[in-house]
């Protein structure tokens, strides 16, 4: 499924170890109609073949560019040196809204039940946040990556 289309190639969209497949598969079809790139960093809760992934993703997945790798390291060998790691995260202060946002951003969205570990903290070069209720804890990690690509689709638009 690696097929470059349309203006966003260079912005990508990372789930780390995913845990529910209709999240991954939401997220699939949000960068397939919006023509961002798409990673998956296993090991995932579920089958990457799931039908429950397929039945979200519906038949947009068809024309998504994306790719899967098989751990944290293999991702990171392929593409730190090419992109800049963006971590979607409530451990910072840095609000999505007040950040400048570039064409080789990978935003990286953590798995929905554990986030991702410290060193996957200490490997990217951004974190950004939603600013939220202070007894909120965290927004839906699909609606959260549709915020903050949208905000990074809005500053990237022309340029």
């Amino acid at each position: 499924m690696k097929t470059k289309i349309g203006p966003n190639n260079n912005l990508r969209v990372a789930l780390y170890e995913p845990d529910i497949p209709q999240n991954c598969g939401a997220t699939m079809r949000l960068c397939s109609a919006l023509q961002v790139g798409m990673d998956i960093i296993e090991p995932c809760g579920f089958l990457l073949d799931n039908r429950k992934l397929r039945r979200s993703g519906m038949d947009y997945i068809n024309f998504l560019d994306q790719e899967t790798f098989t751990s944290w390291n293999k991702f990171h060998e392929n593409r730190n040196q090419t992109h800049r790691l963006v971590l979607l995260t409530t451990k910072t202060d840095q609000d999505y809204l007040d950040f400048k946002f570039q064409e080789n951003d990978i935003l990286i969205a953590g798995s929905e039940g554990a986030g991702v570990p410290d060193h996957v903290h200490d490997a990217v070069q951004e974190r950004v946040t939603i600013k939220m209720h202070p007894q909120a804890r965290s927004i839906n990690v699909v609606n959260a990556t549709s915020m903050i690509l949208g905000e990074a689709l809005r500053q990237l638009k022309d340029k």
